[in-house]
């Protein structure tokens, strides 16, 4: 049953403040998700950059000065299916549904509305929805010191990189991007590239700063799992979540694709190999590897005995410093060929 709206509208809803944020979906016919958030006004769009710390200090601020709206009713056309929901007490909603037709593989779009206490559409917002092939592999990516250098293991190191720099001034690993290309066409084509997963500790807020800092390196373009938004006096705790939180949405993704094969990329800097190996441990036969940046040479040693439990269970394991070391494994147990053929 879909839970109650709130009765009346604030005066930045009477206003017309209300924008819908979507998210890029996934899924396949059966077993389609999207997710959203609604705010009053629009989250702002870094268009320009700077090396200047100040103004990237003040631009970063502006992302975790939201305004959720809560309780408030959405509308998803989807072909002839219209389906509905409500938001969430933090303006997060969630659409999950079933396709009356069969779905191609590839992306497609969609289109979510605001409904107004007259019951009329507006505060449109789009996105995407992924449909991956059905031989195709699936990775499932960690950020923060796997593909982006952000020190997480050190909180004020962490938001000072946070703070001082933009989505194209920000360090990731080297060859990280050229490594998630060969996978990204890994026993593929140009046409149907294997999809990437971002589950990562980094909130909502940050969403449109990281798909910037992708699109700028080059690194496949992918579905981000984040999490819960948070308020600008909450920026200590960014990037800190309970791993059971991590876990549950990877378990969902590998629940969503039932015939796919899954490689784990993350590091050793939190719970990466912990979450890794026990997903591994329940879902052995569809785990095909896993791999973990070493970026805490102090936790090298358990990490790889972390390791060794997924992989008696048949299951590739790498522990990696570089990522031209990753690709050569992964070109060792057949993942990628000896002459991966990128997107131009």
């Amino acid at each position: 049953m879909l839970p109650q709206a709130r009765n009346g509208l604030d005066k930045y809803q009477r206003m017309g403040h209300v924008n819908v944020k979507v998210y890029h979906g996934y899924g396949h016919t059966h077993n389609l998700v999207l997710y959203g958030h609604v705010f009053r006004r629009q989250p702002p769009v870094q268009k320009q950059f700077t090396k200047r710390m100040l103004v990237n200090i003040i631009h970063l601020l502006k992302l975790f000065f939201v305004q959720p709206i809560p309780r408030v009713k959405l509308r998803l056309k989807w072909d002839d299916q219209v389906l509905e929901t409500i938001s969430e007490d933090d303006g997060f909603f969630k659409f999950e549904w079933e396709s009356v037709r069969e779905l191609s593989a590839g992306w497609h779009p969609v289109q979510v509305a605001y409904i107004n206490e007259q019951g009329q559409e507006e505060g449109y917002g789009e996105g995407k929805v992924y449909v991956p092939h059905s031989t195709q592999y699936v990775f499932i990516s960690d950020i923060d010191d796997t593909v982006m250098v952000s020190y997480s293991a050190t909180k004020f190191r962490r938001l000072r990189e946070l703070l001082t720099r933009n989505p194209r001034t920000r360090k990731q690993f080297e060859k990280v991007a050229d490594w998630y290309q060969q996978l990204a066409y890994a026993q593929t084509n140009d046409a149907t590239p294997n999809p990437f997963f971002y589950v990562s500790s980094s909130e909502w807020n940050l969403y449109d700063y990281l798909t910037e800092f992708f699109a700028y390196n080059k690194i496949p373009e992918g579905i981000f799992l984040l999490n819960q938004v948070k308020k600008w006096f909450q920026l200590f705790q960014t990037g800190k979540t309970k791993h059971t939180g991590k876990l549950l949405r990877i378990a969902r993704i590998l629940d969503a694709f039932p015939k796919q094969q899954f490689v784990l990329i993350g590091d050793n800097s939190q719970h990466d190999p912990d979450i890794y190996t026990a997903i591994a441990a329940k879902n052995p036969e569809k785990i095909f590897a896993i791999y973990i940046r070493n970026v805490r040479p102090g936790q090298e040693k358990y990490a790889r005995q972390t390791l060794a439990m997924a992989k008696e269970a048949g299951i590739h394991t790498f522990l990696f410093t570089g990522s031209g070391e990753a690709a050569e494994h992964a070109r060792s147990i057949g993942l990628i060929s000896e002459q991966p053929e990128p997107a131009q």
